[in-house]
C-alpha cells in the first residue's frame, strides 16, 4: 500500500503537459534574420543603470577587474544561451523555459523553473525602482534618502537597507496601478528608452577614454591609505569591505568571480532570442549567432562603462549608489548632468514599466496550468487586465523595493537566473540520450519498446552475472537510446550535479587560501575531479537520440556540464544572506507547490477549463474560487 502511494506520488510530480494542436493558420510565419534577432536581443538585455552596478562592483568587489568580471559572465551566458536555443528548438513554439520544461521534463521540475523565473522578474523591477530612487534622490540633493534615514531607519540584518525607500515603493505602486487601469506597452515608447540608454552609455565611454588616467589602474596602498580609515559605506556589496591590495585587480581572482556572480544579472535575456526559433528564417545559423553577437555587443558596453569609470574616477572614490555626477563633473560639459540624469529617470521608469507587463503574465500561466492559485487568472471585464495578477506582482515588488538594498536586488537576481540556466543546460544534457517522446495530444501514444539485449537472459540470474549485465549497459549499450539508458543517464546527471556542487565548495574555500598547494582541499578536489570525468565518459558511452533539431549544442555532454559547473560555482560565489533570502523564497514556493498546486493542475483534474480559458473579475463576479 505504502509503495503504490509513493508511485503515484511519484507520478504526479514527474506528469508532463501535452501540447494542444495548433491550425496551420496560426503557426507563427518564419520572418526574422540574425539582423532582427540581435535587435530583438540587445533591446532586452541591454539594461539600464549598467553603471549603478558597475561602480559598486568596482568598489567593493573587483576594482577595475570589473572588466574581467564583465568578460567572465558574458563568456559563461553563452554557454547557457546555446543550451536555451536547443531547448528551444525540442517544442516546435514559441515559449518560455517554463512552457519547455512542463512538456519535456515534467510538472515539478516545471514548476521549479517557473518560481525561479518570477524571481528576476521581481526583484529586478525593484531594483530598477530602487536605482531611480537613488538617481531622483541625487539630482535633488539627497533630500529625500536624508529625511527617510531619519524617519523611517531599519536597524536589522544587513540584508536590508539602512532606510525604508517609500519614493521606490510609491513608484511601483504608480506602474501597478497604470497596468490596472489598462494602461498598455508602447513600442515607440520602448525605442526611445532604448535610444537613450545608448546614448547615455557612448558619453560614458567616450568621457571616460578622453578624462581618464592609466593611474587609476595602478593604484598603491599609499595612494589610498587615508581612505581606509572611517569607510563604513551603507552600500557594501559583501565584498571585504576593505580597499583591497591595488593595481588592476586589488580584490584578486575571488574578487573577479565575485564580481562575475553579480554582473550575471545583465546578460539575463538571452531566451529572448532562443525561444523565437519558429519565427527565425534560418534558425540553424540565425539563433546561435545572434546570441554571440548580442553578448558581445553588450559586453563591449558594459565593459566600456567599467573601464571609463575607474579610469575617471579611483575606483575606491566612487558613489556607487549614483557615480553618473563623478563623471559628469570630470567631463568638457557640466549642464549634462541634469540632462543625462533625466534622462536616465526617464529611462528607468519606461523600463519599469515593460518589466511589469512580464510578470503577470507568467504568474497568470502558471495559474492557469493550476500550479499557483487559480484567482490569479481571473482578468477584469472592463479593462481586460489580469488584475489579481498584476496587483500580486506589484505588492510584491513593492515590498522588495522598499526594503532591500540595491545590490541585494541584483544578486538574487543572479541566482535566481544561475538556477535555471543550469536547469535548463541539465535538461538539454537528459533529453538529447532520451527515446522519442509523444509531445502532442493529437499522437497516438506508443507503448516504449526496449531494445532486448542478447546478454538478457534467464540464466543470468546470480549476482555477478547481474554485475556484469550492468557494466556492459554502461560501457556497451545499444546502439539507439532506450528506457534503461535514459534512465542511466539522468541518474549519471543528477550524480555528477551532486559532485560539482561539493567540488565548487571546496573550490570557494580553496580560493580563499589563495588555492595553496598545502591544503588539504587538493587531494579531495582532485578526487572528485577523477569522479565527475568517469561519470561524463559513461555518459558519452551512451547512445543519443537522433531527432533533427534545428539547432543541438556541440560537444556533448562536455558543453552542458561545463554551463551547469560554471553556474554552480558563480552560484557560490554569493553571499549568505542572499542564499537565505533565495530558500526562504524557495520555501514558499514549494508550500504552494505541495499544498495546493499537486492536486489542482490541469494534468490532474482533467475537468477543470482548459489553459485558454481565463475567468473574469467584476463587480457581480464573487471573489471566492468556484472549486
Amino acid at each position: 500500500m505504502l509503495s503504490q502511494f509513493v508511485h503515484q506520488f511519484g507520478q504526479k510530480l514527474i506528469r508532463k503537459r501535452l501540447l494542444e494542436p495548433i491550425d496551420d493558420s496560426e503557426r507563427p510565419v518564419a520572418h526574422l534574420n540574425t539582423l532582427n534577432l540581435v535587435i530583438v536581443g540587445v533591446g532586452r538585455m541591454l539594461r539600464a543603470g549598467v553603471y549603478i552596478l558597475a561602480g559598486a562592483v568596482a568598489k567593493y568587489i573587483a576594482g577595475p577587474a570589473t572588466i574581467i568580471s564583465f568578460l567572465v559572465a558574458a563568456l559563461f551566458s553563452l554557454l547557457s544561451g546555446f543550451c536555451y536555443a536547443e531547448f528551444g528548438a525540442w517544442v516546435p513554439r514559441s515559449g518560455s523555459a517554463y512552457l519547455y520544461s512542463y512538456i519535456m521534463m515534467g510538472q515539478l521540475y516545471a514548476f521549479i523553473i517557473g518560481w525561479n523565473s518570477i524571481l528576476p522578474l521581481v526583484m529586478g523591477t525593484a531594483g530598477l525602482a530602487r536605482a531611480s530612487s537613488y538617481i531622483f534622490d541625487s539630482l535633488i540633493g539627497n533630500h529625500i534618502s536624508q529625511a527617510l534615514q531619519e524617519t523611517f531607519s531599519l536597524h536589522l540584518p544587513y540584508s536590508l537597507a539602512t532606510y525604508a525607500d517609500f519614493f521606490a515603493l510609491g513608484l511601483v505602486l504608480l506602474m501597478t496601478g497604470l497596468l490596472v487601469l489598462g494602461a498598455r506597452e508602447s513600442i515607440l515608447v520602448t525605442k526611445i528608452s532604448i535610444g537613450i540608454n545608448i546614448l547615455l552609455l557612448i558619453f560614458i565611454i567616450i568621457t571616460g577614454f578622453v578624462k581618464g588616467d592609466l593611474r587609476n589602474w595602478k593604484l598603491t596602498e599609499q595612494d589610498y591609505k587615508l581612505n581606509t580609515s572611517g569607510s563604513r559605506d551603507i552600500h557594501a556589496l559583501g565584498g571585504s569591505g576593505l580597499l583591497g591590495s591595488g593595481g588592476f585587480a586589488p580584490f584578486g581572482f575571488e574578487g573577479i568571480l565575485q564580481g562575475a556572480a553579480t554582473c550575471f544579472y545583465y546578460y539575463f535575456g538571452v531566451d529572448g532570442i532562443a525561444t523565437k526559433g519558429v519565427e527565425a528564417l534560418n534558425p540553424h545559423r540565425s539563433i546561435p549567432w545572434s546570441i554571440v553577437i548580442t553578448i558581445f555587443i553588450c559586453f563591449l558596453a558594459y565593459s566600456g562603462v567599467s573601464a571609463a569609470f575607474t579610469l575617471v574616477v579611483p575606483y575606491h572614490q566612487i558613489q556607487p549608489h549614483d557615480p553618473l555626477p563623478q563623471i559628469i563633473l570630470r567631463s568638457w560639459w557640466l549642464p549634462a548632468r541634469y540632462f543625462l540624469t533625466i534622462g536616465t529617470l526617464c529611462n528607468f521608469i519606461s523600463r519599469i514599466h515593460s518589466a511589469m507587463f512580464r510578470m503577470p503574465s507568467l504568474i497568470s500561466t502558471m495559474a492557469e496550468d493550476g500550479l499557483l492559485f487559480r484567482v490569479l487568472t481571473r482578468i477584469h471585464v472592463r479593462t481586460g487586465t489580469r488584475v489579481v495578477a498584476i496587483m500580486s506582482a506589484g505588492n510584491l515588488t513593492g515590498l522588495m523595493a522598499l526594503l532591500f538594498r540595491f545590490t541585494d536586488l541584483v544578486d538574487l537576481v543572479s541566482v535566481g537566473t544561475l538556477l535555471v540556466y543550469s536547469l535548463v543546460a541539465f535538461s538539454i544534457l537528459v533529453l538529447r540520450y532520451q527515446p522519442d517522446q509523444n509531445l502532442s495530444k493529437n499522437e497516438n501514444t506508443e507503448e516504449e519498446t526496449e531494445v532486448p539485449d542478447s546478454d538478457e537472459h534467464p540464466v543470468y540470474s546470480e549476482p555477478e552475472a547481474r554485475n556484469s549485465n550492468i557494466l556492459k549497459r554502461l560501457w556497451f549499450p545499444p546502439s539507439t537510446p532506450t528506457r534503461k539508458s535514459g534512465q542511466i543517464v539522468y541518474g549519471c546527471a543528477s550524480l555528477l550535479v551532486l559532485l560539482m556542487i561539493i567540488l565548487s565548495l571546496i573550490l570557494v574555500q580553496w580560493s580563499s587560501q589563495e588555492f595553496s598547494g598545502d591544503s588539504g582541499y587538493t587531494p579531495v578536489a582532485v578526487l572528485l575531479l577523477l569522479l565527475i570525468i568517469g561519470v561524463t565518459v559513461i555518459i558519452w558511452r551512451q547512445p543519443q537520440n537522433p531527432i533533427p533539431l534545428y539547432f543541438k549544442v556541440p560537444a556533448l555532454p562536455v558543453l552542458p556540464l561545463v554551463s551547469i559547473f560554471v553556474n554552480i560555482y558563480l552560484m557560490m560565489q554569493i553571499t549568505s544572506g542572499t542564499w537565505a533570502i533565495f530558500g526562504i523564497w524557495n520555501v514558499i514556493g514549494f508550500l504552494i507547490y505541495f499544498g495546493y498546486g499537486i492536486r489542482h493542475s490541469l494534468e490532474n483534474n482533467e475537468q477543470l477549463p482548459p489553459a485558454s480559458t481565463t475567468q473574469t473579475l467584476d463587480k457581480n463576479t464573487p471573489t471566492a474560487e468556484s472549486s
